[in-house]
């Protein structure tokens, strides 16, 4: 398969680097060296994918030229756009063209979240009472000095898109109303510490992200029925270790299992692999993860302002 590489800042780079020999070439209006300047000037022969890493302002238009063209699409999350009608008109454009359009979560094929997923859908865990979810990192400074990052609801659709698609990777779709709990801005325009949470459609879930976490860190803890299930770290930033606690009845000690890997990040390739094969098999696009994902956001984002504007 032959792609393209649209965007060559930080995600364009490593996709260009992970596409290895399948890419023919990079378009962006700023980098010296692109091949193009503008995704138009590409021929339709040319290429038969395009790996989209833009900002959130220009990825309609490219994406509907591509999907027009019949090009299949893997496009950096999250799929924001001026308002649901346009993720509609991509799903529909994706189908009458047979193009396979893919919204990138590469969490998705971290090894820890796979095995969360598998342990919650095993039933072992018996009822899940409560999910709670930190990712942090250390970009506050970087984003403050990008004019596009800093801006509307600041680190909430960056990292929070990500908690909520692993709600739905782990959990599956259920109607549930998320609220901000807390929106600060310690040294950002935007907020740079949100909190938010659920209380309703399944387990309590409480998901806190920030930009001011200078050693970057994920945990993750699961309360259940029969036990617990926690992650903390990720590969990229590892060791990244796995426990699952058995409860003890009526009291006591549990026993545990707990999996600690050292290793590369995987899920860059993995989740390139994902794409050509779903490409391949001819997948059917279904965007319905990134209408919920946009509504869901759209919302929280119009909160988190709020919140800042009486701060």
């Amino acid at each position: 398969m032959r792609v393209i590489v649209i965007g060559y800042g930080v995600q364009g780079k490593k996709r260009l680097h992970f596409a290895g020999t399948d890419a023919v070439g990079v378009v962006d209006p700023f980098y010296d060296k692109a091949d193009w300047r503008d995704v138009l000037a590409v021929p339709l022969d040319a290429y038969d994918a395009a790996l989209v890493c833009t900002p959130d302002g220009p990825k309609f238009e490219i994406l509907r030229h591509l999907l027009e063209s019949g090009k299949h699409v893997l496009v950096e999350k999250p799929l924001f756009v001026a308002n649901d009608e346009q993720i509609l008109e991509l799903e529909r454009l994706a189908r009458s063209t047979n193009a396979y359009c893919y919204t990138a979560y590469n969490h998705r094929f971290e090894p820890h979240y796979v095995q969360m997923r598998d342990l919650i859908r095993s039933g072992v865990l018996g009822r899940i009472y409560s999910c709670r979810m930190f990712y942090g990192n250390g970009t506050a400074r970087l984003v403050r000095e990008s004019a596009w990052r800093d801006q509307e609801a600041g680190v909430l659709p960056d990292l929070g898109s990500h908690l909520l698609d692993t709600c739905r990777f782990w959990f599956g779709h259920s109607e549930r109303n998320f609220t901000v709990s807390a929106a600060n801005c310690f040294e950002n325009r935007a907020p740079d510490h949100v909190v938010i949470a659920s209380e309703s459609g399944g387990p309590r879930i409480e998901l806190e992200m920030t930009l001011l976490m200078w050693r970057n860190h994920f945990t993750c803890d699961i309360l259940a029925e029969n036990g617990t299930a926690h992650i903390s770290s990720l590969c990229k930033w590892g060791p990244t270790t796995f426990t699952h606690r058995q409860r003890i009845l009526p009291s006591g000690r549990p026993p545990e299992k707990s999996v600690t890997l050292v290793q590369d990040d995987p899920t860059w390739a993995l989740e390139y692999v994902a794409f050509k094969e779903a490409c391949k098999a001819g997948v059917v696009t279904d965007l319905s993860s990134d209408l919920w994902l946009h509504q869901v956001l759209s919302g929280l984002g119009k909160q988190a302002i709020a919140i800042r504007s009486r701060a």
